[in-house]
C-alpha cells in the first residue's frame, strides 16, 4: 500500500469518527452536573460584609427605576421608599422579597430530552449573545444577517457541548428592528429543539415571544411551566430603564424565567476594586430579583453578573484577567447564599481572530465559569472582539472545549475500575500498560479527545497543507451546515407560528417612530 493510500485510509477513519461525534441525532447530556465543590474565593465573613454593604446601598443610596410609573407603584406597595424615580429598600426588604424566588427550575425544551435544570450543581452552556457583526465562513467580518442567525442556531443545535440555543446569537441588521424578533424567535423554535431565550428589546416583543411559546407548547403548558428565559440587563450603575422593566414585567407575569444581570465594566460602571464591584452587583441584582418577585412571587429568576475590567490606559474592555474571575467566584457564592441560580462567565475575549489571545482569554474565563459553580453560562461559544462579533470558527472551537467540561466536573472515579489495582498487579514494574486488560476495556472512553485539535505528526500536518485550527473550524462549520437536518415539528404548529408572524409583521411598522 502506498503512503498516500495509507494516509487516505487514516484520514477516512478520522472523518468517520468525527462525523459520528458531530451527528446531531445523538442527544448528549442536556446539562452538566458538577460532582465537585465550587471554588470558594470569598469567606463566609467576607460574604456577610459584602451583603451588609449592599443593604446599605439599597437603603441609603437607592436604585433608580426610570420612566416606569407602574414599577414605582409596585415597589411602593411592597414597602419601598420612593422619591421621584429613586427607590430605597429598607434594610432586609429586598432579601425578604427575593426569598420567594425558586432555588432551581426547569426550562422545558420542545424535545423533552433537551430540557435543562437551572440551579443547584448544574451548569448550562449557551452561545454568544448580541453581536451586530459576524466573522463568516470565509473569515470576512461584516454585519450580521438573518441567514447568519439561522446558521448559528443550526450549528448550536448540532454541537453537543452547547445545551441551550441562546437568544440573540447575532443581530440581523437586514430585517427591520421592529420585526426581526419574530424571525429570530421562530428560528430557535423551528431549527432547533433545544431551550431558547426570548426578546427583551420592548415589552411588546416580550409579549410576542410569550404568544409564540403558547403556540409551540400550548397555553396551559406555558402557564404552568418555564419554557423561555430572557436577559434583563441593569443599566449600571444602580439603574433600571423602562425597556428592561417592561420586558421583565411581561415575563414575570407569564411565569417565565429572567436573568437579572448587572452589566459591569469595572472602573467605569463600578468601583475599580473587587469588593466594591461585588457590593454594587449584589445590590443591583437583589433590586431586580425583588422587583420580579413583587410582580409575581415565585417567578423563576437567575442572579446574573457580567463583569469585566477595562484598560486604564484606553478604556477598552479586557478579558481573561484575574479581577473579573474573582468577581465571578464571589458573586457565585453570594448567589448561593441568596438561594437562587447564578449566571456569569463564558468564553470571552477581546481578540479580533481565533488566535492565541482568543484562546488564552477564553480559557481564563470559561474555567472560572465551570469551577466557580455558574448555573447558566451565556457567551459560552462564539464571542469575539469584546462581544461585537459572533464568529463561526470560534463557535466550534469553543464548543469543542465545552465538551471537555463534563469530564472536568465529573470528579475522580474511585470505583474498582477507577482505582485500577488489577491493572497495577497485572502489569508490574518496568512494563507498559498498553496491553493490559484494563486498558483494553477502557481505552475508548479513558480520555477526553478534541474533535478539532490536530494530533498528527509535523510531517503529516505539513503534507496535508499546514491547516491551522481556525481554518479547520470554518471547514467543519461548512460541512456541518451541509449535513444539517431540522428536528421535526408538527406541521400545524409550524403553520400557526408562521401565521402569527405574518399577522404581527403587518401590524408593526418597518421603522421605529
Amino acid at each position: 500500500m502506498t503512503e498516500n493510500a495509507r494516509r487516505g485510509r487514516r484520514g477516512g477513519g478520522r472523518d468517520a469518527r468525527r462525523q459520528a461525534r458531530d451527528n446531531s441525532s445523538q442527544i448528549s447530556s442536556p446539562f452538566l452536573v458538577r460532582k465537585v465543590a465550587p471554588v470558594d474565593f470569598l469567606s463566609d465573613e467576607g460574604c456577610a460584609l459584602i451583603e451588609d454593604n449592599a443593604e446599605t446601598v439599597l437603603e441609603e443610596i437607592g436604585i433608580e427605576f426610570r420612566d416606569d410609573p407602574e414599577a414605582l407603584e409596585i415597589l411602593k406597595d411592597v414597602g419601598c421608599d420612593v422619591a421621584g424615580e429613586r427607590v430605597h429598600f429598607p434594610r432586609g426588604l429586598a432579601r425578604k422579597l427575593c426569598a420567594s424566588a425558586p432555588s432551581s427550575f426547569t426550562q422545558y425544551a420542545r424535545n423533552p430530552a433537551r430540557s435543562v435544570e437551572i440551579g443547584g450543581n448544574n451548569t448550562v452552556f449557551a452561545p454568544v449573545y448580541g453581536p451586530p457583526f459576524v466573522r463568516d465562513l470565509e473569515g470576512e467580518r461584516r454585519y450580521a444577517e438573518m441567514e447568519d442567525f439561522r446558521n448559528f442556531v443550526r450549528l448550536v443545535y448540532m454541537l453537543p457541548g452547547l445545551h441551550h440555543s441562546g437568544g440573540t446569537v447575532c443581530e440581523p441588521v437586514d430585517l427591520p428592528v421592529t420585526k426581526r424578533h419574530l424571525e429570530m424567535v421562530y428560528a430557535h423554535m423551528r431549527l432547533s429543539d433545544k431551550p431558547f431565550m426570548g426578546s427583551v428589546t420592548a415589552a411588546s416583543r416580550a409579549a410576542d415571544t410569550v404568544e409564540m411559546c403558547k403556540i409551540l407548547f400550548g397555553d396551559e403548558f406555558v402557564s404552568n411551566n418555564c419554557v423561555t428565559v430572557s436577559l434583563i440587563n441593569a443599566n449600571s450603575p444602580m439603574t433600571w430603564d423602562d425597556t428592561m422593566l417592561g420586558a421583565l414585567k411581561v415575563y414575570a407575569r407569564a411565569n417565565q424565567g429572567t436573568v437579572i444581570s448587572p452589566f459591569i465594566l469595572a472602573g467605569a460602571m463600578s468601583p475599580v476594586s473587587v469588593g466594591g464591584t461585588l457590593t454594587q452587583i449584589l445590590a443591583e441584582a437583589m433590586s431586580g430579583i425583588a422587583f420580579a418577585q413583587a410582580v409575581n412571587p415565585g417567578a423563576p429568576v437567575i442572579f446574573g453578573s457580567f463583569a469585566s475590567s477595562i484598560s486604564m490606559q484606553t478604556g477598552a474592555p479586557t478579558f481573561g484577567t484575574p479581577e473579573p474571575a474573582k468577581v465571578l467566584y464571589g458573586c457565585a457564592k453570594l448567589a448561593r447564599r441568596l438561594n437562587v441560580p447564578f449566571r456569569s462567565g463564558g468564553s470571552l475575549t477581546a481578540a479580533k481572530t481565533a488566535d492565541a489571545q482568543s484562546a488564552y482569554e477564553s480559557a481564563q474565563t470559561i474555567l472560572p465559569t465551570v469551577l466557580g459553580g455558574v448555573n447558566f453560562a451565556l457567551h459560552s461559544a462564539g464571542w469575539m472582539e469584546g462581544g461585537l462579533v459572533a464568529d463561526y470558527a470560534k463557535l466550534l472551537l469553543d464548543a469543542d472545549q465545552l465538551s471537555m467540561m463534563e469530564t472536568m466536573v465529573d470528579g475522580i472515579d474511585l470505583s474498582e475500575n477507577g482505582l485500577a489495582l488489577d491493572a497495577l498487579r497485572q502489569t508490574g514494574p518496568g512494563q507498559h500498560f498498553l496491553g493490559s486488560a484494563h486498558t483494553q476495556a477502557n481505552f475508548e472512553t479513558a480520555f477526553w479527545r478534541s474533535s478539532l485539535a490536530d494530533y498528527t505528526t509535523f510531517e503529516q500536518w505539513d503534507s496535508e497543507g499546514r491547516v491551522d485550527s481556525e481554518a479547520r473550524a470554518r471547514a467543519r462549520a461548512r460541512d456541518m451546515l451541509s449535513r444539517y437536518e431540522a428536528p421535526p415539528l408538527d406541521e400545524g404548529i409550524d403553520d400557526a407560528l408562521r401565521a402569527f408572524i405574518a399577522k404581527r409583521s403587518e401590524e408593526l411598522p418597518d421603522t421605529e417612530f
